[in-house]
């Protein structure tokens, strides 16, 4: 089942590279357009790295230079991708690995700017390997032969269970992973339907109020403050629109810089876009949200997608990232 699922994800991300290498044509438009405002559609994914992005629209980042976000929830950047190239939405957000096998398959997706970085300290990270309270598992070499939960295959999420399995002396291709939004994963736990969950926040802090216990900040094990996600176009929409980027870019650089400057609204603008409760809240760990990419983290991410199969060829992070 993971290899059907896993092909058939490389299978819609080839499919998308054939349609947009087919023709000139591709996504031209810059969206739609009223008053001197520029309407742009976001793939987002509903968890704590995209606060900064509801955090400068209300601070009107976006407004001032044009802009207004219509922004658009998905289960993981495996799914944004097809969006972004086909058109749907006009900048994604998406995690390194799986912007990388885009790349590898000649999906033409292009990083605009920076979206989130791991706190690089050890049990103090947005991301974490859990398990639920009274488990047995107490380190992630446990995992061998037992089912563990990422949010979509093929993606960072399962390169940073793999190395932290590795790290730990087990063996990474005798753990069993399953794809389960981040929502999902604290009822899945909760109830015995996984092993452990490999979750972010604030799925992190609702497990954590489960009684759940973290044996792994998988994040961290892959890279000193990993450059986990970033936003991006397609290389069509960054040619046939390049103030529209631009002017994203710049944007979207500001709302990171007042979040990592301003914790206590980030923290309070999750409320506003995901589920969690007021109590869970004050538990959850934000991430780091640099503005820069930490290129050396994402050369070893790139090593371990080589190294567990993900790419077809290397992908190349001069073309890739902004």
């Amino acid at each position: 089942m993971r290899r059907l699922l896993a092909g058939l994800t490389a299978g819609a991300l080839l499919l998308v590279a054939t349609a947009c290498g087919s023709s000139d044509e591709g996504p031209s438009d810059a969206g739609a357009s009223s008053g001197g405002t520029t309407t742009v559609k976001v793939g987002i994914i509903p968890i704590v790295d995209v606060a900064p992005l509801y955090l400068g629209q209300k601070q009107g980042f976006f407004e001032k230079r044009g802009l207004k976000l219509e922004l658009t929830p998905a289960q993981g950047g495996a799914a944004i991708v097809p969006g972004v190239v086909s058109g749907q939405f006009q900048f994604g957000f998406s995690n390194m690995t799986s912007l990388m096998i885009a790349q590898s398959n000649g999906v033409p997706v292009q990083g605009v700017v920076n979206g989130i970085a791991s706190t690089g300290v050890q049990g103090k990270d947005f991301a974490a390997l859990m398990v639920r309270k009274g488990s047995a598992i107490k380190s992630p070499k446990q995992l061998e032969g037992k089912k563990v939960a990422i949010n979509t295959l093929k993606n960072i999420n399962e390169s940073a269970v793999r190395e932290a399995v590795r790290k730990s002396g087990g063996d990474p291709d005798k753990v069993e992973l399953v794809e389960l939004a981040f929502d999902q994963m604290p009822a899945a736990l909760d109830k015995g339907q996984i092993d452990a969950a490999c979750v972010v926040e604030p799925a992190t802090a609702t497990i954590r109020s489960q009684g759940g216990v973290e044996i792994a900040s998988p994040l961290v094990d892959v890279a000193p403050d990993l450059t986990v996600a970033m936003y991006f176009t397609s290389q069509q929409y960054e040619q046939k629109n390049p103030d529209v980027v631009k002017r994203f870019r710049e944007a979207t650089a500001e709302s990171l810089a007042y979040a990592d400057a301003h914790p206590d609204e980030a923290r309070q603008m999750i409320t506003t876009y995901t589920k969690i409760p007021a109590s869970v809240l004050e538990q959850v760990t934000l991430p780091k949200w640099p503005a820069e990419v930490n290129r050396s983290s994402v050369e070893t991410l790139a090593k371990l997608g080589e190294q567990d199969g993900f790419f077809k060829t290397a992908p190349d992070l001069d073309k890739l990232l902004p």
